[in-house]
């Protein structure tokens, strides 16, 4: 394949009309290399880590009126600018505009352009144009266009080498070494957290992390992430989090995330300093933290540990937003044709002009797609092979993109927090603000009722009733707590608890019938039990986290189905991943019931499992 010249690059990728025809310094390098484009794009998209590598000075951003504003000091001269949105396709190419307000130039357009290569090799065009402001920024451009060339052709060649690695060791930097004070309190909170039970090499792995970790990874922590790259077990890496955060070694975050551009737009280190609404100034909304998705859960180094400054070196648009797989900014009365390759799946296209649909993309439908005026509920089916005409017809620019529609499942979620009881455990003080409906997406609520407990008061009297309730609350906890559930609440002499699995609900059920059978001798205490699985909401209630929904209604209610060592389940949880075959193995002398009332327009359906029928 020919090499594109510069002239032919920017056929393809060409300067904003505003600045096409000012006079303006260029440069054009290319390299081939070996890995193909997906491979690369991760690592020249995070221009930020690329350029602390190139040695590009740090930078700040604030976003006012909409816009992304920049600053920096390369050689001590302050430059200040806009940074207009980046356009890009993922694993194919990008661009940016910076317009400047103060500094050595007027504006400088970039393109990163991959071009895939026979034998699993890639052709990499870097542009860079500069219109400088002054013959002074005509020689300083001149002069440091030369260095950034070297410094690309030392690390492509090391980064193509170390494609196989998630963090290449070229793009990383070695943290300064700890203080002695630091050092000897983690060898120390190391010594104390593995005496306590918890995973050796899950410690192990976090207080390496701490150690060794890169600044530009540590700033935000994604415990399941990590566990992922570390190949350990999920929940107990959290376990450790969680212990070492209450030791002093991290922090807590609570972060709350745009639907849109899904950038961390308040970090909370408390959650009861968590709002109920949100902004976001680039996207222009206004957003309710009542969503699932809408809150984040992160980590810091605690800076007693190692200071971690929150650090940039570009905006690096496109890896920060890596679920966003095309963005393309599209001038008035014009149209832009793109050819995006999308894996196969479901996105969410939008533009600013507030036409939003989902794209399905698979090895039918449409090979072109004309978009305009696009909306509905009705999904738009298309080949990868696709090319789609991004038209705009209105006065304004709009910025169209395309979006995975699932979330990333890195993401720490509010509801796996609650539902592990370690956290309420150590962090009993948080509670949500009382104007807080906290979504935590599907849960699996389960309800014990003491049976006959009016008569169990009479005849023990309150006293001796009391110890034996104590005992029972005992060893119901031990039960759910092994089971991976949390008590949320005792309400009496019932609880209620939540599990994020139902098929752990339905085990641990079985093992509290199992443990207050009806011949059991030593203890009076006999058990019912009601699980349903459904969506919930945390809130306040008594300075605590309580859930709250219908789910949790109907569990309760669900109560009433029941008798002596039987559990009563909604359908929901009986058609939940794994449940139905494990009663199967367990030969479970099941029933089908419903439970009816006024209060509900049609009967909710269930199993009632008698796990020890009377004698």
């Amino acid at each position: 394949m020919d090499r594109l010249d510069a002239k032919q690059l920017l056929e393809l990728h060409p300067w904003p009309e505003e600045w096409a025809t000012s006079e303006r310094i260029e440069r054009l390098w290319v390299y081939e290399l070996p890995g193909n484009p997906a491979e690369f794009w991760p690592f020249i998209s995070d221009t930020s880590r690329l350029n602390r590598t190139l040695g590009t000075s740090e930078m700040t951003f604030t976003e006012r009126d909409g816009k992304r504003h920049g600053r920096s000091k390369p050689g001590g001269v302050e430059h200040t600018w806009e940074e207009v949105p980046w356009n890009w396709v993922a694993n194919q190419w990008l661009t940016s505009l910076r317009v400047y307000e103060t500094g050595f130039f007027r504006a400088v357009w970039a393109i990163h352009h991959l071009e895939p290569l026979p034998n699993n090799h890639t052709r990499l065009y870097l542009y860079y144009g500069a219109i400088p402001r002054n013959m002074v920024g005509s020689l300083a451009i001149r002069l440091g266009f030369p260095s950034l060339e070297r410094a690309y052709s030392r690390i492509l060649p090391i980064l193509a080498a170390e494609l196989d690695q998630y963090r290449p060791a070229v793009l990383s930097i070695p943290p300064p070494p700890l203080s002695e004070g630091a050092g000897e309190r983690l060898r120390k909170q190391r010594k104390t957290l593995v005496e306590s039970g918890l995973s050796a090499e899950c410690v192990d792995a976090l207080i390496h992390w701490i150690q060794n970790g890169d600044d530009e990874d540590l700033h935000r922590i994604q415990i399941r992430e990590r566990a992922r790259f570390w190949k350990l077990p999920e929940r107990e890496l959290l376990r450790v989090a969680l212990h070492a955060t209450r030791a002093g070694l991290l922090a807590l975050s609570w972060d709350t995330v745009c639907p849109h551009c899904r950038g961390v737009r308040d970090e909370n280190a408390v959650l009861s300093n968590l709002a109920s609404k949100s902004h976001c100034e680039v996207c222009r909304i206004d957003f309710a933290t009542d969503t699932e998705e809408s809150v984040e859960v992160t980590f810091r180094v605690h800076p007693s540990i190692r200071d971690i400054p929150d650090v940039v070196y570009c905006s690096a648009e496109p890896a920060k937003k890596s679920h966003i797989r095309l963005q393309q900014l599209v001038r008035p009365g014009t149209e832009v044709k793109v050819n995006p390759q999308l894996d196969p799946g479901r996105y969410r296209a939008r533009d600013t002009g507030g036409n939003s649909f989902y794209l399905d993309v698979d090895d039918d439908g449409e090979t072109l797609i004309r978009w305009i005026r696009q909306s509905g509920p009705n999904p738009i089916k298309a080949q990868r092979i696709a090319t789609l005409e991004l038209v705009n017809e209105s006065k304004e620019e709009r910025l169209f993109t395309i979006e995975q529609a699932n979330w990333s499942d890195y993401a720490l979620r509010a509801r796996q927090l609650f539902g592990l009881h370690e956290f309420r455990d150590l962090f009993s003080e948080e509670y949500i603000g009382a104007d807080v409906r906290l979504s935590v997406g599907e849960q699996t609520i389960l309800f014990t009722d003491v049976v006959g407990s009016t008569a169990f008061y009479v005849t023990r009297g309150d006293p001796a009733a009391f110890v034996e309730i104590k005992r029972h609350f005992d060893d119901v906890f031990a039960i759910i707590i092994n089971f991976h559930g949390a008590v949320v609440k005792t309400i009496g002499d019932a609880v209620m608890a939540t599990f994020g699995d139902p098929l752990d609900a339905v085990r641990a059920a079985e093992k509290i019938c199992d443990t207050f059978p009806p011949n059991r001798e030593d203890s009076p205490i006999r058990l019912r039990i009601s699980i349903n699985t459904g969506p919930c909401i945390a809130v306040k209630f008594n300075a605590n986290i309580d859930f709250f929904g219908g789910t949790v209604n109907i569990a309760a209610k669900l109560q009433a189905l029941a008798e002596v060592c039987q559990i009563s389940m909604s359908n929901v949880t009986y058609h939940a991943p794994g449940v139905a075959e494990y009663l199967t193995e367990r030969s479970a002398d099941l029933e089908s019931v419903a439970y009816c009332s006024r209060v509900f327009p049609d009967s909710i359906p269930a199993k009632r499992w008698t796990v020890h029928r009377s004698q």
